[in-house]
């Protein structure tokens, strides 16, 4: 452990120097994620929605399938979109493999089930009563549709918090995908995965920091979200 320590004292000089790469890949890290989230969430919500309100054959069995997506590890994830964007497979024409893009699909693929099963969850929560109340006031689809989300909102927002969670924190598929390419494709969770390897263990330190206070951030966000709810 004092190793750990000392390693971060060292790199203290280099980290100054270095903040200029450091930004960028926090920076690279938001954005990715950030366009994943909402790609997973412009999906994920509707589909939610329209599993949660509809009732037919195997509806029990889709739900099953969204819950076990959540867990689906990176790795298998990053593989699927892999053989996708390889220059082999049907999306290789596009010249998506190690490039963000690529990346943004993989964390697409990790958000989605998460947003979908949490959506679902918020819409069977809802009280029975809401869903009469509009229908018995003869609102529109559209009107009725936006009732409900209003009434689920609290609950939307910790489905996209908690996909954007997710995506930021994978290491797995953005490493297969990405290619961990300084400056174009390196994310926190992939430079802190080299730079351990390397024993360079400041910027490792410094960059898991990074994270740890923003998914420190994402979680006050919420909890003062939900205050407001009281």
């Amino acid at each position: 452990m004092s190793e750990v320590f000392a390693g971060l004292w060292r790199n203290c000089a280099t980290l100054a120097q270095a903040h200029h790469e450091i930004l960028s890949i926090v920076g690279l890290s938001l954005s990715v994620s950030a366009v994943a989230t909402a790609m997973a969430a412009l999906v994920g919500v509707p589909v939610g929605f329209a599993i949660g309100l509809a009732e037919f054959p195997g509806r029990r069995l889709v739900i099953t399938i969204f819950n076990s997506l959540m867990a689906i590890p990176t790795v298998v994830v990053g593989l699927f979109v892999y053989c996708l964007v390889t220059s082999q497979g049907p999306l290789g024409a596009f010249g998506l493999l190690f490039t963000p893009w690529a990346m943004v699909m993989g964390q697409f693929v990790l958000g989605t089930p998460i947003a979908v099963a949490l959506t679902i969850s918020a819409v069977q929560s809802l009280d029975p009563r809401v869903r009469l109340t509009i229908v018995s006031l003869g609102a529109g689809r559209i009107r009725g549709a936006v009732t409900l989300v209003s009434e689920a909102r609290f609950a939307l927002v910790a489905a996209i918090v908690a996909s954007f969670a997710r995506v930021i924190s994978e290491v797995g598929s953005a490493m297969i995908v990405g290619g961990n390419i300084k400056g174009y494709t390196r994310t926190m969770t992939t430079a802190i995965a080299l730079e351990t390897s390397k024993g360079e263990f400041g910027q490792a330190i410094f960059l898991g920091i990074v994270l740890l206070l923003l998914a420190f951030s994402l979680n006050i966000f919420f909890q003062r979200l939900q205050g407001t709810r009281s």
